[in-house]
């Protein structure tokens, strides 16, 4: 069927690499129990955006070159460490005033939480050799229809994974309403960067291994 091999096992091998705790995972939880349901969404939606962003470059063979060119990878690897690490220190020197709860999230900041999870997923070296090395296991070498099957399929992995990421919103947004007006809230910036801080350094780590 339109080029793909072994569908619904891609689909249920989909789910279960979703349920997988990874960096996005951490990510999605942070910005949902330190900011409520709202930025954890929006988090959501940024990191399904830069996977769509990935099954578009891999359906093209742009991914190819983080690949074959170790400058290529330690670019991007380099680059997304940098910003997260960046957007880190940055939420370890923002001042987190006494009684105010959960960080108010307006629609500007509700947009830059959304362009940051894109931007953390789409500058992943990782993700991009990962579509590379899973998807095409399912595309029938055969097919003659191009890029089409590697797109249907990553675009299917990215609903999945939507799915999923939105489940967690749902369930640990429920622990932001009992942060409010507590003490542990002085700490919530300070946990979040150092989350950041660590899902940086954890990238540098990298290599060009396959997933």
């Amino acid at each position: 069927m339109w080029g793909i091999e072994h569908y619904w096992l891609f689909i249920l091998s989909s789910i279960l690499l979703n349920i997988t705790p990874g960096s996005d995972t951490i990510y999605i939880l942070s910005r949902s129990v330190f900011q409520g349901k709202q930025a954890g969404l929006m988090s959501v939606y940024g990191i399904i955006a830069g996977s769509c962003v990935h099954t578009l470059l891999a359906g093209l063979g742009l991914s190819l070159i983080l690949m074959q060119s170790a400058f290529a990878f330690n670019l991007v690897k380099w680059i997304g460490a940098g910003y997260l690490i960046w957007l880190g220190i940055r939420s370890l020197m923002t001042r987190h005033e006494a009684g105010t709860g959960l960080q108010q999230t307006s629609g500007q900041s509700l947009r830059k939480v959304f362009f940051q999870g894109m931007l953390t997923n789409v500058l992943n070296p990782k993700v991009a050799l990962f579509f590379l090395a899973f998807i095409p296991q399912f595309a029938d070498p055969t097919q003659s229809m191009g890029a089409l099957p590697f797109l249907l399929l990553g675009f299917t992995f990215s609903v999945t994974g939507l799915c999923w990421c939105l489940l967690l919103v749902f369930f640990s947004s429920k622990l932001a309403h009992r942060l409010q007006s507590s003490r542990v809230s002085r700490y919530m910036n300070r946990i979040t960067g150092s989350v950041f801080v660590l899902l940086g350094l954890n990238l540098l780590r990298t290599t060009r291994t396959m997933p």
